[in-house]
């Protein structure tokens, strides 16, 4: 690929991501002062942009706070508007909080945590669901210059640990229970239990668990670093309730990744790069904008919340809902029900959401008005193009745009997408779009590091940072080099996102697995996504997950792991037919190991194939943490399956 890509999207869209890699420096200067009516700033920078790799800055010098620019500067335009809506249907729970009353629990709680001794710089870490309290302290933590650090609360007590240890927070806030499918799930028990496992000089650092109780339940205090919510903010009279004055650099939010990989990487975001890069990708992906309601169905506990729950659509001045729970639980059209509820103007979600909803029926949708729905962006994998085709012709009868965008945790906001809130180029399905402003990609062989030529699988790679990039790891600036810019020595000096990928020739990106995923089965690299996307073309297969195992004379072939529709039958028929299905899709070059029926993938909690899990399990090796699995029964089926087609030992296509 030529040093400046050459891609067949819209012209003007085109123009502007050409502008932002001809002069970084002059197009983010220009696109802070731009946003400046809804990210203010208290003392413009210095410098746009500053660099020594592995290090880099942006914004150098200039003075902003990602939490005051959320509720303080936000307050005179929207004081009586909805900020945030929180619907628990599990628990009964449906409240709203507007701009207005944000403002004045914001201020509550940042007095309160001043009062404590929790002071900038200093962690807290969330181990709660989506409500209204959590994002009322995160902003407040925001607005101080505390750093926040979310887990997702639904890790076992191993896994939160972990967590601790990496970003040692002064204080946790939970809730005392939640219920996920009727049954009741104790946070607060996990937090202790997880405290019991840190170093002793980890557990003594933690100074306060703050406790969120459900519905204002009465709860029992263990300990004496315990309070209640309650207390905490009684605590907080007389306090300070000033926000700080913060330069760009500071750090906003420690992101631990989710865990497809063995250990979690403590990701480091500060305020100046994340509230403009979340803000900007947002506006020319999703054409966000003011009046919007947004339906996120992921958790504060990911990324993507982090991003657009709690801080983006706050930036600009959206209305947002905090959902907590399944898609069909306790009613199979739950999601479709709150999108009418509450005329949600975009629906955010997975591909595995997409394919949860497709496995429920269209008549689901079809008992709702949701004519309220402009757009639906799905990300965290690739969505699959059958799944795509059932949302957008068969639910939406081809009238709402349906597009997928591609990003990572370590840069909080789209990297490659369709220019929705530009102009709206042609959806392939399957394909993650263009680069984004500011992204410079390169796709190189694996082998020699060479650029790859069109329609070529390689590793994909920036060459250059962009504002909302990570900047470092907590407290371990080499393991970020190393992961990141030295990764390998045919990728030194450029930013490793560990993809496998590649570009047609209008310049779309298509994404096949992670790179150390991709099969080589007969010389022919073939990504494992490509191959679940065709699984799922079938009309029996409502989802996949495939890996390469070791064979002797194609050195590798594909093992696949299938879940059948609810009411398909399995049979040793049906299993050849899919696989035929699959070489008709896509050429005699897919080569089965075989392909075993399951009730459950192994998943991460937030929807994304483990597919380490399978490899590991087909050579036998140590699993190491899966306290990031979705469900652990999925292991035990995935075991029984592997040990099937091990027996049968010859590629069955």
């Amino acid at each position: 690929m030529a040093s400046i890509l050459t891609f067949n999207a819209p012209p003007e869209y085109y123009k502007l991501w050409e502008s932002s890699i001809e002069d970084p420096e002059g197009f983010w200067g220009e696109m802070a002062e731009k946003s400046i009516s809804d990210i203010y700033w208290f003392k413009k920078w210095d410098r746009v942009f500053e660099r020594r790799l592995p290090g880099f800055k942006w914004f150098v010098g200039g003075k902003t706070n990602t939490g005051y620019n959320c509720v303080d500067y936000k307050l005179p335009r929207y004081k009586d508007k909805a900020a945030y809506i929180q619907e628990v249907p599990e628990l009964g729970i449906s409240r709203t909080i507007t701009y207005g009353e944000l403002f004045d629990a914001v201020k509550r709680h940042t007095a309160a945590l001043r009062n404590l001794g929790v002071e900038k710089g200093d962690r807290v870490l969330f181990y709660i669901p989506n409500s209204l309290e959590a994002v009322t302290m995160l902003q407040a933590c925001a607005r101080i210059g505390v750093i926040s650090t979310c887990v997702f609360a639904g890790f076992s007590p191993g896994a939160l640990a972990n967590r601790i240890e990496l970003t040692k927070p002064k204080a946790i806030f939970t809730q005392d229970f939640t219920l996920r499918r009727g049954r009741k799930v104790q946070l607060k028990e996990a937090v202790d239990e997880a405290i019991k496992l840190c170093s002793q000089e980890v557990a003594e650092a933690v100074k306060f668990i703050i406790i969120n109780p459900i519905e204002g339940r009465e709860i029992s205090l263990t300990s004496n670093r315990d309070i209640s919510l309650a207390e905490f903010e009684k605590g907080g009279k007389g306090g300070n309730k000033g926000y700080a004055v913060l330069e760009a650099n500071e750090p906003l939010l420690i992101m631990c990744t989710s865990g497809t990989t063995a250990k979690p990487k403590p990701v480091v975001h500060v305020h100046g790069g994340f509230e403009i890069w979340t803000y900007w990708t947002a506006k020319w992906i999703y054409g966000i904008k003011p009046e919007d309601v947004i339906f996120n169905t992921s958790d504060i506990g990911w990324i993507v919340g982090q991003s657009y729950l709690v801080f983006a659509p706050l930036l600009a001045g959206c209305s947002v809902i905090l959902y907590e729970g399944a898609p069909n639980f306790p009613q199979p059209d739950m999601w479709w029900e709150i999108i009418e509820k509450h005329k949600a103007t975009m629906l955010w979600t997975a591909p595995t959401g997409a394919r949860a909803l497709r496995g429920l029926g269209v008549e689901q949708a079809e008992k709702h008005d949701l004519s309220s729905l402009e757009r639906i962006v799905v990300a965290g994998e690739v969505l699959n193009p059958e799944v795509w085709s059932w949302l957008y012709n068969e639910v939406f009868k081809g009238k709402v745009p349906v597009f997928d965008h591609m990003w990572q945790t370590e840069v909080p906001g789209s990297m490659f997408g369709y220019s929705y809130g530009v102009k709206m180029p042609e959806v392939r399905p399957g394909s993650a779009g263009f680069p984004l402003p500011g992204i410079l990609p390169e796709i190189v062989d694996e082998r020699e590091g060479k650029p790859c030529s069109v329609n070529e699988k390689g590793i994909l790679l920036l060459k250059e940072p962009v504002p909302g990039m990570t900047q470092t790891l907590w407290e371990d600036p080499e393991w970020y080099r190393k992961e990141y810019w030295d990764a390998q020595p045919i990728t030194t000096g450029r930013y490793f996102t560990g993809d496998s990928a590649y570009m047609d020739e209008d310049g779309y990106i298509w994404f096949c697995g992670r790179s150390d995923e991709v099969m080589k089965i007969a010389a022919h690299r073939i990504g494992p996504a490509e191959v679940e996307s065709a699984l799922v073309s079938h009309p029996a297969v409502n989802e996949a997950a495939v890996c390469g195992v070791p064979d002797e004379l194609r050195g590798q072939v594909a093992a696949a792991f299938v879940v059948l529709k609810p009411g398909v039958r399995p049979s040793d028929g049906l299993k050849k037919e899919i696989m035929e299905h699959v070489r008709k899709v896509m050429g005699p070059i897919v080569v089965f190991q075989g392909i075993e029926f399951v009730n459950l993938l192994p998943k991460t909690r937030s929807g994304k194939i483990m597919r380490r899990v399978m490899r590991k399990l087909w050579a036998g090796e140590e699993l190491e943490d899966l306290s990031t699995i979705e469900t652990e029964a999925s292991v035990d089926e995935i075991k029984e399956a592997v040990s099937k087609l091990i027996v049968s030992k010859q590629p069955q296509l």
